[in-house]
């Protein structure tokens, strides 16, 4: 049987009702629950076979061999700025390892490895996991990759241990979707599971977000229209560019290729209030050029799809009406969607040929007009934009996997 991915039920929780610090695991734990127990309450139990779990790739805390958290977790964009720990990564990480930066998986696990006690340093959703399972040591392929993993080797790297770190703190990695543990049996009867519901390797948000829209053939893409401009795109293939900031998440067995522009809604909103960007969109005509070239940025320096750090703006000449100059950003900001996943076929990618869209300005049924218009390809309804439904995919992947669907 094929299945349709319908949502049949779902469950949400906010951090900030359980504590005033989102750094806390127990108040993770807390937010897990409640929003598992409201997605259980909504289907027959008793049908419940699988779990797979998606978090923020890049938050990182440090445990005992029994999962208990030892220090404060650093989360996805806290900083290390301990110039010699990250001295100690430039000095031997390869150009395409997706671990760069102040904010990586990397180092912050090499700034936990010194808390005494810990036995393995690991990610948001392996944690999560591990208190599903009740076995803890784990992690996926996606998570992994800012971290160091080598998603093409399929392990953790020789040069890894060159910074410092002992290797051993790492968690063993598995694929996104394949099977790890059945449900601890505490875990079961909270729940109200049966004992042989699997946990199944998860993935980070972004992938997730990718897997929910339904996107799941080389040529996919999903273009993120938030406060910045991110475009993904499904490959046969692995893409790394470290100039344009592109790397590869290896994911049912394909690879997901993705770049981000600074361009994006804060450029719109720093001209405009949300309610007068909907006024001005109703008085488009996306069918008819404004003949202007605006490159919307806030300020010099671009990425992708152009690598320039005084690359400059364009935002003139501003048009006497409002809605046009609305309009011509919006034809900017197209164009740089195609430039960008031309220049993900340029490094190797597969050709455009659908594009899902996730994202405030997704609604904005003039600007898709425009985009369309530009990309020349079908845009497609995305079937979701909660990753937690592409969580969901990656659980059902586990179950086709192993036969028991």
């Amino acid at each position: 049987m094929t299945p349709s991915f319908d949502i049949v039920a779902q469950g949400a929780a906010r951090l900030a009702e359980f504590g005033s610090d989102p750094r806390d695991p127990a108040i993770w734990w807390k937010a897990v629950e409640r929003a598992l127990m409201q997605a259980l309450a909504g289907v027959d139990r008793a049908s419940v076979h699988a779990i797979a779990v998606d978090a923020t790739s890049g938050t990182l805390l440090p445990v005992t061999a029994g999962g208990e958290p030892l220090a404060t977790p650093l989360m996805y964009n806290d900083r290390v700025e301990e110039d010699a720990l990250l001295a100690r990564i430039r000095a031997v990480i390869p150009a395409e390892s997706g671990a760069h930066g102040a904010t990586s998986g990397l180092a912050k696990a090499l700034r936990f490895q010194s808390v005494p006690g810990a036995a393995k340093v690991l990610h948001q959703a392996d944690w999560i996991a591990g208190r599903l399972a009740g076995h803890f040591g784990t992690s996926d392929e996606n998570n992994a990759l800012k971290t160091g993993y080598d998603p093409v080797e399929r392990l953790w790297p020789e040069w890894i241990a060159a910074t410092g770190l002992d290797m051993n703190l790492l968690p063993r990695v598995v694929a996104p979707g394949a099977p790890m543990e059945t449900i601890a049996p505490d875990m079961a009867r909270a729940f109200g599971l049966d004992d042989e519901v699997m946990i199944v390797a998860g993935t980070t948000d972004g992938c997730a977000s990718f897997l929910a829209t339904g996107a799941d053939r080389p040529g996919d893409g999903v273009t993120a229209l938030g406060s910045t401009l991110t475009l993904k795109l499904l490959c046969d293939r692995p893409i790394f560019a470290p100039d344009y900031g592109v790397y590869s998440h290896r994911i049912n067995g394909m690879w997901l290729a993705g770049g981000a522009s600074n361009s994006g809604g804060k450029v719109l909103s720093h001209f405009f209030s949300g309610d007068e960007i909907v006024r001005l969109s109703a008085a488009i005509d996306p069918a008819v050029s404004t003949g202007l070239d605006f490159y919307p940025l806030l300020e010099p320096g671009e990425r992708f799809p152009v690598f320039d750090a005084a690359f400059a703006p364009r935002l003139a000449p501003r048009p006497a009406s409002d809605a046009d100059f609305l309009k011509a950003m919006f034809e900017g900001m197209a164009a740089i969607e195609r430039q960008g996943f031309a220049r993900l076929a340029e490094l190797g990618a597969d050709p455009l040929r659908s594009v899902r869209s996730v994202g405030g300005g997704a609604a904005n049924a003039q600007w898709s007009a425009i985009r369309q218009r530009e990309l020349q390809v079908p845009l497609l309804p995305a079937r979701s934009t909660e990753a937690a439904a592409g969580a969901a995919r990656l659980a059902l992947g586990g179950l086709q996997a192993v036969g028991d669907l």
